[in-house]
């Protein structure tokens, strides 16, 4: 287990530095001068030319590749072309919001689609089963921007229980410590500001929600429906013994390997796709952070961003790996 451990982390250090020459090349194949966007379209080719130099976008790709990895070895993951700023401390803030609105995201996608799917499977071909299954195909198929704005237009506006955009009250903002406001606010006493903070996470946690929601509602029915097709699980069902029993002590645990693996899939996937999703509700997120890097051609940034959710999102694929072991003994890594 442990050797195991060990060689598939040494196996993502090449993953990691391929993704790196891939989006570095990428971002340096898109048309336009970092040092244009920045001084506008009114500024002259003198004043371009002399940012250019001051960036360091002058000298050949490889150099800039080459000083770039130098870095990162070093822990530091560059600075901003825009702000000026170094990336280290002004990402997380924004990676700090996406992980607790993907948190809170899956949560939900994972109380609701479980359930869902068990009950859907274990009253098969029922009235319930059907209704699971069309509303499961609807969250797939829906867009997000338009139930975001849907959601805005009945919770926020028709009714004025929720707030429209924004991670807090700007009027009492909230003192960051670990840059997840569920916690800042728990361990400052601020009872009033963490339903200010939860009131702002439901809108867009339920948008975010939807799709993994339906997904893993369907992988859970279908590997419920396999598993209750068992002869153990027939046995149980003909002693009489309670759905509770049946399902969560002896099917679920046997159906839950596939569904882990979708739920790990789809939380590495909401890190770094919920930019429809910030940009909606106004989300200060890494999303957005990376959607306004990309419009002002800030290299650094890209690079970094991407680099940290690709790290994320292989390591939680790690974690699921690891968790099968726990799961079902039966699974052995020796090699």
């Amino acid at each position: 287990m442990l050797t195991y451990t060990i060689r598939r982390v040494l196996s993502l250090i090449p993953v990691l530095f391929g993704m790196t020459l891939v989006v570095f090349a990428i971002i340096h194949a898109i048309p336009g001068n970092p040092a244009q966007v920045i001084l506008g379209q009114r500024a002259t080719a003198e004043a371009i030319a002399t940012l250019t130099k001051e960036l360091g976008l002058d000298r050949p790709w490889y150099i800039q590749y080459f000083d770039y990895l130098g870095q990162l070895f070093q822990g530091d993951l560059g600075t901003s072309l825009r702000t000026r700023g170094p990336i280290n401390e002004e990402i997380w803030p924004y990676l700090g919001a996406t992980f607790e609105l993907t948190l809170v995201a899956m949560i939900i996608a994972v109380i609701v689609g479980v359930n869902a799917g068990i009950i859907s499977a274990w009253f098969s071909k029922s009235w319930f089963d059907y209704a699971a299954m069309v509303f499961a195909l609807i969250g797939v198929s829906m867009p997000i921007f338009w139930l975001g704005l849907m959601e805005q237009w009945v919770f926020s506006i028709e009714l004025g229980w929720l707030p429209t955009t924004g991670r807090e009250n700007v009027r009492d903002p909230v003192t960051s410590i670990t840059n997840l406001y569920l916690i800042d606010t728990l361990l400052q006493g601020r009872t009033d500001q963490f339903w200010t903070v939860v009131q702002h996470l439901i809108l867009p946690s339920m948008a975010l929600a939807t799709i993994p929601m339906a997904i893993i509602a369907r992988m859970t029915r279908a590997t419920m429906l396999e598993v209750m097709k068992s002869d153990y699980v027939r046995t149980a069902r003909a002693k009489g013994l309670s759905m509770f029993w049946v399902v969560y002590k002896h099917s679920l645990k046997n159906a839950v390997i596939p569904v882990l693996t979708v739920i790990g899939l789809q939380t590495g996937l909401l890190l770094g796709g919920a930019i429809l999703t910030e940009t909606i509700f106004g989300w200060p997120g890494i999303g957005r952070y990376l959607y306004d890097a990309i419009a002002y051609r800030d290299y650094p940034v890209i690079q970094s961003g991407i680099l940290i959710i690709a790290t994320i999102f292989v390591l939680i694929n790690l974690l699921v790996d690891l968790l099968y072991v726990f799961i079902d003994p039966r699974i052995k890594y020796n090699k």
